[in-house]
């Protein structure tokens, strides 16, 4: 139980806890997409998206292709290609409902990160998707964000997880398949010989659809 005594309810209580911004934290902020951002989203395979519906209930979104996959088409918007998933359309509700974006960019070895928030619609234009294909496969449609800040994120968040460092690294086998999860917590998972059954057939799935 969280005691409410210590529940922090409005900005000046919460400023007062921390330093004054620094003014290259304040200077980071940019309306739109720079030189350096281009670059970094042309090298990031990876990102994740933040959506929200009319009532508010937040969710983020793992997107990663090739490195490039998000394509730049001015210095205030940008496109992300959407590939086959579980077809729930959580983001995309959310962003018809809403068009407010958050979007983190990730490139394996960095521990910097770029940030970038603007406004989304989903769009079936042809002349973007075209530039998406990827073995011969077109997106359904395509995220197309207009940018209203662009900022990078400094490394500690990273270097305080070791996220690359492989040192660190945790053998994925100590924990069940991702299916055998959702059955435990659901309907109940079947024994093991069953259980190998429904694990290999999601790897076939992966394969056939990942595009």
């Amino acid at each position: 139980m969280i005691d409410p005594a210590f529940i922090i309810r409005d900005e000046q209580t919460l400023r007062s806890l921390f330093p004054a911004t620094h003014d290259l934290a304040v200077q980071k902020f940019q309306p739109a997409l720079g030189h350096h951002a281009r670059a970094f989203i042309a090298r990031s395979p990876f990102l994740c998206l933040g959506t929200q519906d009319l009532a508010g209930k937040a969710d983020v979104s793992p997107r990663g292709d090739p490195p490039g996959f998000v394509r730049v088409l001015d210095e205030r918007t940008l496109a992300i290609p959407d590939r086959p998933g579980n077809n729930r359309l959580d983001s995309l509700s959310n962003i018809i409902a809403n068009p407010s974006v958050g979007l983190l960019f990730i490139i394996p070895g960095f521990d910097d990160t770029l940030r970038v928030n603007g406004q989304a619609s989903l769009s079936t234009d042809r002349a973007i998707l075209d530039g998406m294909i990827v073995n011969d496969r077109v997106p359904t449609l395509a995220i197309v964000v207009r940018v209203t800040e662009v900022f990078l994120h400094c490394a500690k968040a990273f270097r305080r997880s070791h996220l690359w460092d492989p040192r660190h690294f945790q053998k994925r086998s100590d924990m069940p398949s991702l299916i055998k999860m959702i059955l435990d917590d659901t309907t109940g998972a079947p024994g093991d010989e069953e259980m190998r059954r429904i694990d290999d057939g999601l790897e076939e799935d992966y394969r056939r659809t990942l595009y």
